[in-house]
C-alpha cells in the first residue's frame, strides 16, 4: 500500500512547529553545550513530525457517475390527446 503524499498544510505544520518550538526550548532551557542543543533539536523534530501528521487530511469529494444500463439512445416523444398524428401545430392554434 502506498503511502499518501503530505499536504501544504501538513509542511507548513510541521514547519512552524519546530522552528518555534526549538527557539522557545533554546531560550527556556539556556543549554550551552553541543549536546543539549543536539537534544533539543531531536525532541523539536519529533514534535514537529507529530504534529504534521495529527493534522487533518484534505477531504476529497467524490460525485459518483450514474449510469444508466441498457436504456435506448432516443425515445419517442408522446402525442398528446388534443391533436390528431397528422395535424401540425399551425393548424391546431387557428
Amino acid at each position: 500500500m502506498a503511502m499518501p503524499r503530505p499536504t501544504v498544510a501538513q509542511f507548513a505544520y510541521g514547519s512552524c512547529t519546530v522552528i518555534l518550538s526549538t527557539v522557545a526550548m533554546l531560550a527556556l532551557s539556556q543549554a550551552g553545550s553541543a549536546v543539549g542543543i543536539a537534544v533539543i533539536a531531536v525532541a523539536a523534530l519529533a514534535l514537529g513530525l507529530l504534529v504534521a501528521v495529527t493534522v487533518p487530511a484534505a477531504r476529497t469529494r467524490t460525485v459518483a457517475v450514474r449510469r444508466p444500463s441498457a436504456v435506448p439512445a432516443e425515445r419517442p416523444v408522446p402525442v398528446s390527446s388534443g391533436t390528431a398524428a397528422g395535424e401540425s401545430v399551425r393548424q391546431r392554434a387557428a
